[in-house]
């Protein structure tokens, strides 16, 4: 199953708050607290978001985190990236290992594609399109499977 790791969740939940704060800095407790998310954690995700660029870090007594740029240029895929690295779907998917069956396989090349599209949909979301798009309540979702879509839900929790 393809899901985003724990840490990518923290970023993004810490980054729609600090976003949607406006020029007012949120502290690694304040997030913590707000979310119930472990402060040692989520203190590692947002050095790892200020060392790439995502985050500035403000030092003193009225101090935290804001955006380094504009929330609707910091994209999901960005955020994953800096968190977990790049998106990889198989083993063959990383330029330095291989499997037994590399020489014979028949989907390796599909695969990629897939996950080039996988890649697209998370950078053609921004994090002001999530501040943008919180709701209380699931959203319905149509998923397609083989050709027919069938109505699905959304969850917007910390289930994922």
């Amino acid at each position: 199953m393809l899901r985003l790791s724990k840490k990518t969740d923290y970023a993004l939940i810490s980054l729609t708050y600090v976003a949607s704060q406006g020029d007012r800095p949120a502290s690694a407790r304040e997030i913590a607290e707000r979310h119930d998310i472990p402060l040692e954690l989520l203190a590692k995700v947002l050095q790892r978001l200020v060392q790439r660029g995502v985050l500035k870090s403000q030092q003193g007594i009225h101090g935290g985190y804001l955006l380094a740029r504009p929330a609707d240029t910091v994209t999901v895929a960005e955020v994953v990236e800096a968190i977990d690295g790049p998106l990889q779907l198989t083993v063959c998917g990383t330029s330095d290992e291989r499997c037994e069956q590399f020489s014979k396989c028949n989907i390796r090349d599909p695969l990629h594609r897939i996950r080039d599209r996988i890649i697209g949909a998370l950078a053609a979301c921004t994090v002001s399109e999530l501040v943008n798009d919180r709701h209380d309540e699931p959203v319905a979702m149509p998923i397609a499977i083989g050709g027919m879509a069938i109505a699905g839900r959304r969850s917007h929790g910390s289930d994922h």
